[in-house]
């Protein structure tokens, strides 16, 4: 088509999208031609504001590495992640569901650690934390033979590939579940954290005199043949962002109960006070077990 006017531009990209094989991508990339297209005339974009973007969308690319994911951090921060994420779990939207983000932090192939034990790999200083992990299918039966990968912010703060002062693998660790579907491991008490925000995203929030802070929450992955596999995040609510997550992560389902102890510990005795406690179990749903890509290494 020889471009007469600016809606021709819309149709001629629409027509050829439209003979994209695959069913599936043909849907895909015709909505977004139409969406984006619309964007652009409902904001009428200058040529400034395009060059603009464009230079940042490369920005992005570039300020990801093997340590930092600057892409996953902004599409948590423009709440595309949680979006996508709750869309397609939960009755496809429509119920409550214990998956949540992946987050930029995950790592493959953590140390595996037998029930019980504990995740703490170096010098760590902060409340000894408790946690007794129950996996179970939605019709609550317990799901034995479940891989829990799990991993946590230190008490300042930081995950330890961001953090030269910790050990590597230093909070996380991966477990399977008892017969009776359970899991248990000793850690440290984690805080809220602000995201990085030397990039992109920095400046996004800062335009927008947003806050950089996620609460403190506990990831866990978890995968069984048979078993969609769960993403899932557990938050403290106590924590003073929980109703503000600079990346929309917090969702009723995920509020955990992280119990504050000023008495002595019933076994460990080489536990002080305060010592925290954690209860949570965790729902599969049927499906295809696949691991999401990492974002890290």
């Amino acid at each position: 088509m020889i471009i007469a006017r600016e809606q021709d531009v819309t149709a001629a990209a629409l027509a050829v999208m439209e003979r994209t094989s695959d069913p599936r991508m043909r849907q895909i990339m015709v909505s977004l031609v139409k969406h984006l297209h619309g964007f652009v005339r409902d904001v009428r974009l200058t040529e400034k504001e395009f060059r603009d973007a464009t230079a940042i969308i490369a920005e992005l690319g570039k300020l990801s590495t093997d340590t930092h994911n600057e892409v996953v951090l902004m599409a948590g921060s423009l709440g595309v992640s949680p979006l996508v994420c709750l869309l397609n779990n939960g009755d496809q939207g429509n119920t409550e569901t214990d998956q949540s983000l992946l987050g930029p932090f995950w790592r493959l192939n953590s140390p595996r650690v037998e029930n019980g034990g504990s995740i703490v790999r170096s010098e760590t200083p902060g409340a000894p934390l408790f946690v007794n992990g129950l996996v179970v299918d939605k019709d609550g039966r317990p799901v034995a033979g479940a891989e829990v990968d799990v991993w946590h912010a230190s008490p300042v703060g930081l995950y330890e590939n961001q953090d030269p002062d910790q050990a590597d693998m230093n909070l996380r660790g991966k477990f399977t579940t008892d017969s009776d579907g359970r899991f248990a491991f000793r850690s440290v008490m984690m805080i809220g954290y602000p995201i990085p925000t030397n990039g992109v995203v920095g400046r996004l929030l800062e335009a927008q005199s947003r806050h950089p802070y996620r609460p403190a929450h506990l990831h866990a992955l978890i995968f069984k043949p048979g078993f969609k596999v769960l993403i899932s995040q557990v938050y403290d609510p106590n924590d003073p962002h929980i109703d503000s997550d600079v990346q929309f992560g917090v969702t009723r389902a995920l509020i955990g109960e992280f119990v504050r102890h000023e008495t002595p510990h019933p076994t460990a005795r080489d536990v002080s006070t305060p010592w925290y406690s954690l209860g949570h179990t965790y729902r599969l749903e049927a499906g295809e077990a696949v691991l999401p890509r990492a974002p890290i290494k």
